[in-house]
């Protein structure tokens, strides 16, 4: 039932957040995703009853973690082969950038925690641990931290900054673009529609009851299959999230698969209106109730040294942002795009990622490209990455 309500509030802060950005110009013109307005109203208002009466409000929150796993299994369901191809030299120069970043970050948050008095993992845990890997990430790895490096309350301060990484990977992803496009004179596509292969949204085609269904039908499969592919890799020492296990079975059934005639009663939906719609829906509601579900007085407790490292945190991956990864990737619109999605994953998490670069292609118009290459570095080969570069800084601290 708690969870049940939590998916009910999340949709109604939803249509909180379009409101929200229908009445108000700014949130507009900065392009903050709806889920992220009416999110973080929601979870503000909860702190000032938690500072004015102790009131608080613990959300269940199975029925988001099931929406992650249901959007990226549709990323990798849209994934195909040739998109690797296209996206080309884009595609390695992002992944680059991203370990850049990831290594840049552990660095420095080691650094800092030893120049402030506190310990190496500290630093560490305000590095790729909460930043790049998010909320999931940093409650599988605290008990390490506590029981072999010295940081008694871990979880908190993992959790602590993975809300402040996400809060602000939120705020700054539609702005940074924005700035760019803005700086550089960039000519926007405008508001025509993407077709069904590069759009998050699907094409303009009709759909029934049976394409839903089906679309559902598929997603299970792969995830049925992903959790059995999770347990595997656990068995060879290799931790990742349910989410990355399901985006591979995503790609692999849609791009191996054969493809059945027009007669088939079933066809696999990969980029088909149905489940652009499940995509949709499934990241919307997740930043919706993720955001929403936000204790803002938890952020007190990052008080001197840790809040020192995370403003150096946003202060390196904003450099990045503007000085490589735009102007590496040609400095074009597509390139602007990329860049708020860079913003997403460099502090906060690849839904916001994606729900920074949709507020953005909403107003100034697609972008094929960024579509296809950052779900595939952010979803899938940076979460890799993460998880062999978190136990490799814990041995040498």
């Amino acid at each position: 039932m708690q969870s049940f309500l939590t998916v009910t509030l999340g949709i109604l802060v939803l249509f909180l957040g379009k409101d929200l950005n229908s009445r108000f110009r700014l949130l507009r013109e900065f392009t903050i995703p709806e889920p992220v307005s009416g999110g973080l109203l929601v979870a503000l208002l909860i702190t000032l009853l938690h500072l004015a009466f102790g009131f608080e409000i613990n959300f269940g929150m199975r029925a988001r973690d099931v929406l992650l796993v249901y959007f990226f299994t549709t990323v990798g369901m849209n994934a195909s082969f040739a998109d690797l191809r296209r996206g080309g030299r884009s595609l390695v120069v992002l992944l680059v950038l991203s370990i850049v970043l990831m290594v840049a970050q552990n660095l420095l948050g080691i650094g800092l925690a030893r120049w402030s008095g506190l310990p190496a993992a500290t630093g560490l845990l305000v590095g790729t641990v909460s930043l790049i890997g998010g909320h999931g990430t940093t409650i599988a790895w605290a008990p390490k931290f506590a029981a072999g490096h010295g940081v008694a309350n871990a979880l908190e301060i993992g959790i602590a900054a993975a809300t402040f990484g996400l809060i602000i990977a939120s705020a700054t992803g539609g702005p940074i673009a924005q700035y760019l496009i803005r700086r550089h004179h960039l000519e926007t596509p405008g508001s025509q529609e993407m077709p069904a292969q590069a759009s998050p949204r699907g094409g303009g085609e009709v759909m029934g009851s049976l394409d839903f269904l089906g679309a559902v039908l598929a997603i299970n499969i792969c995830i049925i299959l992903g959790s059995i592919l999770q347990k595997l890799m656990r068995d060879l020492g290799l931790f990742l999230p349910l989410f990355v296990p399901c985006l591979i079975m995503g790609i692999l059934l849609s791009n191996l698969l054969p493809r059945p005639g027009p007669k088939a009663g079933f066809r696999w939906p990969s980029r088909t209106p149905a489940l652009a719609l499940i995509a949709e829906i499934s990241l919307g509601a997740f930043l919706a109730m993720s955001l929403m579900a936000l204790q803002f007085w938890t952020l007190v407790d990052l008080a001197g040294p840790l809040v020192l490292i995370l403003i150096a945190q946003f202060l390196l991956a904003l450099v990045i942002n503007l000085f490589l990864v735009f102007p590496l990737l040609g400095g074009t619109y597509d390139a602007a795009v990329i860049a708020a999605g860079f913003g997403g994953i460099s502090l906060g998490s690849t839904p916001t990622a994606m729900a920074n670069m949709t507020a953005v292609t909403q107003r100034f118009g697609p972008s094929y490209k960024a579509f296809i290459v950052l779900p595939l570095v952010s979803a899938f080969l940076i979460d890799l990455f993460n998880a062999v570069l978190i136990p490799f800084f814990l041995r040498r601290l």
